[in-house]
């Protein structure tokens, strides 16, 4: 066995579940996160021996958050779904009895790509405004701006959340 591939494999080892989380915070399902990190696992295989001492795991967040936008951007030009559209009689009640988790992911996946792999890396994967930018090629006023955008638009989806009764404090 090649040491590369002890390393490759200690990495996925102590970093699968917090990669795979964020997949699932870029998608929104289970089985496409689960597919988009063997996908980005794979890319990133042929190159682990040049990015294994090098931040790999700040690399392997750019590759997986990469390949997220351009599965979605494919996806945008070929299919539209409207499975997420509740019928008009029953709006009301089928979300009465939604928590803020569901509600706020939801939300999340209704930004813009770029908008959501900002906050999924600022708000959910606590990263800071320089690690951010780097890891999806921007600058830092980039991921500035696109982070006040994406909480405007999530105080609008989710405005009985911030202007309700469910603040917390």
């Amino acid at each position: 066995m090649d040491p590369g591939d002890a390393d490759f494999e200690a990495f996925v080892a102590a970093r699968g579940a917090r990669l795979l989380r964020v997949a699932w915070l870029l998608t929104g399902d289970a089985h496409l996160a689960e597919d988009l990190l063997q996908s980005t696992l794979a890319k990133v295989w042929p190159k682990w021996s040049r990015i294994s001492g090098d931040r790999p795991e700040a690399y392997v967040r750019k590759a997986l958050v990469h390949l997220h936008a351009s599965w979605w951007r494919r996806r945008w030009r070929g299919e539209l779904s409207y499975a997420d559209v509740p019928d008009a009689a029953g709006a009301v009640d089928a979300y009465a009895h939604v928590d803020l988790e569901q509600s706020l992911a939801a939300a999340v996946r209704a930004l813009p790509v770029r908008q959501r792999a900002v906050v999924v890396l600022r708000y959910f994967e606590d990263l800071s405004v320089q690690d951010t930018a780097a890891a999806l090629g921007c600058s830092p006023g980039t991921v500035k701006s696109q982070s006040s955008r994406a909480l405007r638009s999530l105080r609008a989806l989710l405005p009985e959340r911030v202007d309700g009764g469910d603040r917390c404090g």
